[in-house]
């Protein structure tokens, strides 16, 4: 390996290493202050870089939540939703994909409901996180509400679009908290309460 090839890669792995840490205090300081709104220099503070660092590396306020938002998904096992709505029966799609959002949703709950709350405050900043969090839900559940009709599973007195409507009310993160922490209920719990829902909502006779 040349020096310079072992400097660029080293370079690269500080950058990561910066990245993380900052990534990190962040969703610390959302998790132990979620009635405040986000301080980019106790962030700053905390991953132990200056201010500037920050917005060197993330561009923005709304760059850093729209990074937290894909790290969210990385962290959480996102791709089990994506692997689940793929299954070849829409039921069993609809039922793995409730399981795996569930797990998904609880994993970082205290993080996600803090970003959620912050949308009144700072609707700007926090709007990056939420489009990488919801980006592509909408088009899933479409997708899955046109199978359950393609497959002859869907209630005849329904229409592909109030389908949609349902799926997205029920696969949202605020109805599985309702749930989890409104109600106490676990994982596996809520999720089981959300499939009862979807097949009563949805499924045909």
């Amino acid at each position: 390996m040349t020096t310079r090839k072992y400097s660029q890669q080293a370079r690269a792995a500080a950058a990561e290493e910066t990245r993380r840490k900052i990534l990190d205090a962040m969703r610390d300081h959302l998790r132990t202050t979620p009635a405040e709104a986000l301080s980019v220099e106790r962030v700053a503070q905390a991953a132990g870089v200056a201010r500037s660092t920050v917005y060197l590396v993330f561009g923005s306020k709304a760059g850093l939540f729209q990074a937290l938002g894909q790290d969210l998904l990385e962290r959480t096992g996102f791709n089990r939703i994506v692997e689940a709505v793929n299954l070849p029966d829409a039921r069993d799609a609809v039922r793995e994909g409730l399981r795996a959002a569930a797990s998904v949703y609880a994993a970082e709950r205290d993080v996600s409901r803090t970003i959620y709350s912050m949308w009144a405050l700072e609707p700007e900043e926090v709007r990056g996180a939420f489009e990488v969090v919801e980006r592509g839900r909408i088009e899933g559940q479409r997708r899955l509400a046109r199978r359950l009709a393609q497959e002859g599973h869907l209630r005849a007195d329904l229409t592909v679009e109030e389908a949609v409507d349902i799926l997205w009310v029920i696969t949202s993160f605020e109805t599985f908290d309702q749930l989890f922490t409104g109600r106490g209920l676990s994982v596996e719990d809520s999720s089981a309460r959300l499939i009862v829902m979807a097949e009563r909502a949805l499924w045909a006779d």
